[in-house]
């Protein structure tokens, strides 16, 4: 239900979030999904509609995974308490979402220029290649699978051996959390 993009995937989960009448954020709600001990957990706007002693949202905004929250929008007063996820115009919490992104792309280290113009033209032509000649386009991936995680191995080596002095300001440089670059240092270290 959330909102991702491709590069920072579950590190800014964007959401339609809940805003109480006092301007704090509710609990977050548990919905049980049958037998068992599953349970779904959500924040968004649509779970605080005041039935099964949850409390009513009085406003929605933009909310990401990593703590960003954007302005809040006042719900309608006269909507009915039973509205689903689909009668509430979410493009501009979307658009303020989307603008916590590109807000946090600035912020990560830039690629350089040729390397760019480079890895859009491997897509292209592995996409075309997928197209005319799906074997060759897998062995091209496989190619490309072993060369990632040699580079990934000696990158993240290399930032090992520096000896990181702040895990948040690689998380940041990522336009991940400190945790979330730690595990991507640790996760190519171990790649063989």
């Amino acid at each position: 239900m959330g909102w991702t993009s491709e590069e920072f995937g579950a590190a800014h989960e964007g959401i339609v979030g809940a805003v109480l009448a006092d301007g704090s954020e509710p609990e977050p709600a548990y919905f049980d999904l049958g037998s068992g001990t599953e349970t779904y957990r959500t924040s968004e706007w649509w779970a605080y509609d005041g039935g099964l002693s949850r409390p009513r949202a009085a406003a929605v905004r933009a909310a990401c995974s990593c703590g960003w929250r954007g302005p809040s929008t006042p719900l309608p007063r006269n909507e009915p308490a039973d509205d689903g996820p689909d009668e509430l115009d979410v493009s501009r919490q979307r658009r303020d979402w989307s603008e916590h992104i590109r807000a946090v792309e600035r912020r990560t280290v830039p690629l350089p220029d040729d390397l760019t113009q480079l890895l859009d033209a491997l897509e292209d032509k592995l996409f075309a290649l997928a197209e005319d000649a799906p074997a060759a386009a897998l062995r091209a991936v496989a190619a490309l699978d072993r060369l990632i995680r040699r580079a990934g191995r000696e990158a993240a080596g290399l930032i090992e051996e520096d000896g990181v002095q702040r895990w948040d300001d690689l998380g940041r440089a990522l336009g991940l959390d400190a945790g979330r670059a730690r595990s991507l240092v640790t996760r190519y270290l171990l790649l063989r």
